[in-house]
């Protein structure tokens, strides 16, 4: 149960849930709700941010084979992401990953849409989209994926300074 919030410095909300203190952000507060306070009773304060923290849970309970609980850690630790340049890419894919293994496909693909659109030119990104395409049954635009994907990464490495050749 979540008790006593108490507004840190504007960005930073202190409350107690189930006698442990946490900070978690507003903006987290507001769209997570008491609803899902199991999701809050594992983020304490450390010097990770709340998403990272979540993201962190996300993982644990993908590895615990637990996806769909997973999907939630990881819908949270996006929201629990405050600021506005910042995308939290890990919880992005952790998220991507999780529906698939839950066997919500189409639901895979539109997360892996959504990085797309927030990270254009990721390799990982197209990558994930391929992965979850190819799962759905929709080859060939996983084949189209996956090429964007090499293509984007191709560009990096081509953009990169040249490696000193220490024989010489």
């Amino acid at each position: 149960m979540i008790e006593n919030p108490v507004l840190l410095d504007g960005t930073f909300v202190r409350l107690s849930l189930n006698g442990r203190l946490l900070n978690v952000t507003e903006t987290f507060l507001n769209k997570v709700g008491s609803r899902d306070s199991a999701i809050l009773k594992t983020v304490v304060t450390t010097s990770n941010t709340p998403a990272e923290a979540l993201s962190q849970q996300g993982l644990d309970l993908l590895a615990a084979g637990d996806p769909t609980q997973a999907t939630l850690a990881f819908r949270a630790a996006i929201a629990a992401t405050h600021d506005e340049d910042a995308i939290h890419s890990e919880a992005h894919h952790g998220l991507i990953r999780a529906l698939r293994d839950a066997g919500q496909l189409n639901e895979s693909v539109g997360a892996a849409m959504a990085l797309i659109a927030l990270t254009p030119n990721d390799p990982l990104a197209h990558t994930a989209l391929s992965i979850s395409l190819q799962a759905a049954g929709h080859i060939p635009q996983a084949e189209a994926a996956a090429a964007r994907a090499r293509v984007l990464e191709w560009k990096i490495q081509l953009n990169a300074p040249p490696a000193t050749d220490s024989m010489l």
